[in-house]
């Protein structure tokens, strides 16, 4: 018994300590390209040693990937479970975007990292099919959507676009100058929201 309790303590205190670097990481990723970080300079945004960075990552490749799929993961599961919780179809659109909003809110490293690859980011392929595999989840989900709202089109494209909108929607507004978090907030709601309304308008029409 005593043995199975240090080994979960142990196992524990790894774990925090990756989620630490992982954080760590994300600061520093979210300000330039990971292929132009070093391991030390995340170690001293960690408060550790960069041998210790080491011991749980090869190269910041390796950490910029596993950061994005951790953050990534979480998104999907908090999408996947307002879906699961709304009953009106109809608004689901509106509240996927909500939930996508209200996570980047709380995870700001994580969005601007992914802004920044996005722009001027490169990996190797066998990163590449990593990340793939946790982008066509979230694909999925969208693709779900759709579904049960009774879209008859192509779905994958649809995804594909409904995801390019989200993430366009918080590059332009998010900072937004002049106004409050509270007012940017319901304007990037109200551009969501034609979305919403064109797509149910298409589905009606279709019917």
């Amino acid at each position: 018994m005593v043995k199975n309790t240090l080994i979960k303590m142990k196992s524990k205190e790894r774990e925090d300590r990756k989620d630490l670097i992982i954080d760590a990481a994300e600061r520093v990723f979210s300000t330039k390209p990971f292929n132009k970080v070093g391991m030390r300079e995340i170690a001293e945004e960690a408060g550790i040693s960069p041998s210790s960075i080491y011991t749980y990552f090869p190269n910041q490749e390796a950490l910029f990937v596993e950061a994005t799929i951790r953050d990534s993961v979480l998104l999907i599961e908090a999408v996947t479970d307002i879906i699961e919780k709304t009953e009106e179809v109809a608004v689901l659109p509106d509240r996927v975007f909500e939930t996508f909003l209200e996570f980047i809110s709380t995870h700001d490293s994580y969005f601007r990292m992914m802004v920044v690859f996005m722009t001027v980011g490169s990996l190797n392929k066998d990163s590449l099919e990593r990340l793939n595999e946790v982008v066509s989840r979230g694909f999925d989900v969208f693709e779900g959507v759709f579904r049960l709202m009774g879209y008859r089109g192509n779905t994958r494209i649809l995804s594909h676009f409904f995801f390019s909108m989200l993430n366009g929607i918080l590059v332009t507004f998010r900072k937004l100058e002049g106004r409050s978090e509270e007012e940017i907030t319901e304007h990037m709601k109200r551009v969501a929201g034609v979305f919403s309304e064109l797509l149910r308008d298409s589905i009606s029409a279709k019917r």
